[in-house]
């Protein structure tokens, strides 16, 4: 008997322990997150850039290749743990097949292609340059007055990159007479992609960006009277695509209380996008594979790997745009990741100016500063996966690492490989998000509910207007699509 009663309060003692490893906290989550486990993930994104054209952009097989990743794992080996589902919308693609720049003297000069650049569609164009005034302050080309004089008819406008949205520059370019521009950097380094948004089809003149040396040597012969002429070539094609954005979440936790953490799983056209975004959906992919082996919590987390974020935040803002106000009320709190391996990092921590973005902000701090980290506070911007959450009154914070010269030269270019990641920095931020998830999955207390529980519908309208733009930019392509110079147009 005796040994029947050692044996039985044995038994419920290794029970209890498997009982206590599978409860939640966040300590324990913390130190489940390994930097070998996540330079994995990064090592795998880059693969996939390397063997489908160099990139993982929106309706490209890399970003097809990239989402079996994800669901692979949080879709098929994780099924008893997560629901998951693939959210499909589509948008305007856009791709440069071909884009050169001849200089006066017939030299080749280096020269990258915008998002949404349209093509020279009756073949190259060749023509004179006309310089515009440089304004480092407002910004160059910016405004109507800084144009005053300046007649651009058949020519190609000689700009400066900086300070506001390169679609309005263009746009001032083409109302001017200019057949395209010329963009020269407004950095030393190489010129990096960005988009001109697909709101802006059918607004633009061609164009293309070049190193600041060559744009400066120019705009000095155009000051000593010399004529510059110039040739550009842009082979591009527009048209719909499907894309989507993968969702999972906990099947686990109060469906009324949901923690929710995203990252964009697309990169540019000009590269892999490795800490742009892969850092983040690594962190996501992480934080997701060692969760499910907790019980117990009581709040829900949701995950999101966002599509085409890069052509203008299309996948976040399709999500937002798409939740009914008892849907946007269940989001209690939302956490971005976006570049947080920059190889020489900036800890910023995103903040609003309430209190209810303090109460998520304050755990990421905490955590990179008790790290070590030289961690500090940053105001949002508007160009990244929070900006849906936020118009919908949705607590929000989130962490990015810097995109500029200092913290990571290979922004939006095809050196962002992973070589192009600190996996230290990768790490310390991977840990601050899992620490944060643990403690809201525990508890939500001191987070208020979103302002006034119920959408402000001019934040709602605004949000579905954006898409809706998209929308009638995709729609006018598909009747209207620019001409390929090199054979049938490929859907």
């Amino acid at each position: 008997m005796k040994s029947l009663e050692v044996f039985a309060l044995a038994a419920l003692f290794v029970g209890q322990g498997i009982a206590t490893d599978r409860v939640l906290t966040p300590e324990s989550l913390v130190s489940k997150i390994r930097t070998e486990e996540l330079e994995r993930n990064l090592w795998n994104l880059d693969r996939i850039g390397k063997e489908n054209g160099g990139n993982r952009a929106f309706g490209s097989p890399g970003y097809a290749a990239s989402s079996d990743y994800i669901l692979e794992r949080a879709k098929t080996r994780f099924g008893p743990e997560y629901d998951t589902t693939v959210q499909y919308f589509d948008h305007l693609y856009n791709e440069v097949r071909e884009i050169y720049v001849t200089g006066p003297d017939g030299e080749s000069v280096d020269v990258i292609s915008l998002i949404y650049n349209p093509g020279t569609d009756d073949g190259p164009i060749k023509a004179p340059l006309i310089d515009t005034p440089v304004d480092d302050v407002r910004g160059s080309a910016c405004f109507e007055d800084q144009w005053e004089g300046i007649d651009a008819t058949g020519k190609l406008a000689l700009i400066k990159r900086g300070s506001c949205a390169l679609s309005e520059k263009i746009k001032l370019a083409k109302a001017h007479g200019a057949v395209g521009v010329i963009i020269y950097h407004n950095l030393p380094t190489p010129p990096n992609s960005a988009t001109l948004t697909a709101e802006s089809y059918g607004l633009l003149v061609p164009v293309g960006t070049i190193p600041l040396a060559v744009g400066q040597a120019w705009k000095e012969s155009l000051g000593a009277g010399e004529e510059v002429v110039v040739e550009l070539y842009v082979d591009a094609i527009f048209e719909q695509r499907k894309t989507w954005n993968i969702i999972a979440e906990t099947k686990q936790g109060d469906p009324n209380n949901v923690v929710m953490l995203g990252a964009h799983l697309d990169s540019v056209q000009a590269g892999p996008g490795v800490n742009d975004d892969g850092s983040g959906t690594s962190v996501l992919l992480e934080i997701l594979t060692e969760l499910r082996y907790y019980e117990g919590y009581p709040n829900k987390v949701r995950f999101a790997w966002w599509g085409a974020e890069e052509s203008g935040l299309v996948g976040s803002l399709y999500y937002t745009s798409s939740l009914t106000p008892e849907e946007a009320d269940k989001i209690r709190f939302y956490l971005n990741f976006d570049m947080v391996g920059s190889p020489y990092p900036d800890y910023q921590v995103y903040i609003g100016d309430n209190d209810a973005d303090k109460i998520g902000a304050s755990k990421l701090l905490q955590s990179l500063q008790g790290a070590g980290k030289n961690a500090s506070y940053a105001n949002f911007g508007s160009s990244s996966d929070y900006v849906g959450f936020l118009e919908l009154g949705i607590p929000s914070s989130g962490i990015f690492t810097g995109a500029s010269i200092t913290t990571d030269p290979c922004y939006h270019i095809a050196c962002d490989t992973l070589s192009n990641v600190n996996l230290d920095a990768l790490t310390v931020n991977a840990k601050a998000a899992a620490n944060a998830v643990a403690e809201f999955a525990l508890s939500l207390d001191g987070v208020p509910p979103r302002a006034n529980a119920s959408i402000n519908p001019r934040s709602k309208n605004a949000i579905r207007a954006q898409f809706h733009k998209w929308k009638r930019a995709a729609a006018t392509a598909a009747t209207q699509k620019s001409c390929s110079h090199k054979g049938n147009i490929l859907i």
